[in-house]
């Protein structure tokens, strides 16, 4: 769990954009919001979005994106080790 993460774009997404920056420090501007809960050892997480009107569309790479505001109260909510279930 992060507050505020710093965020570094995947291989996969520099591959499709090698505009993007290879590091990016937290703070309001940052891709992954507010808050950043990382899932086990992967490159998976649940974060937040400084773009809430893009959620729901293809513009990340497997992450689960939600509001700010969500995400916050989430994070205050849950304990690292929680068991997480994905439906799509």
């Amino acid at each position: 769990k992060r507050e505020w993460p710093d965020w570094r774009p995947p291989a996969e997404m520099l591959q499709r954009r090698p505009d993007l920056p290879r590091y990016m420090a937290g703070g309001p501007d940052n891709p992954l919001g507010a808050r950043a809960m990382y899932l086990g050892g992967s490159l998976y997480r649940i974060h937040g979005s400084n773009e809430p009107e893009t959620i729901g569309q293809a513009v990340s790479s497997g992450c689960i994106r939600m509001t700010n505001d969500d995400v916050m109260d989430l994070y205050d909510r849950v304990k690292v080790g929680t068991k997480v279930v994905v439906l799509r």
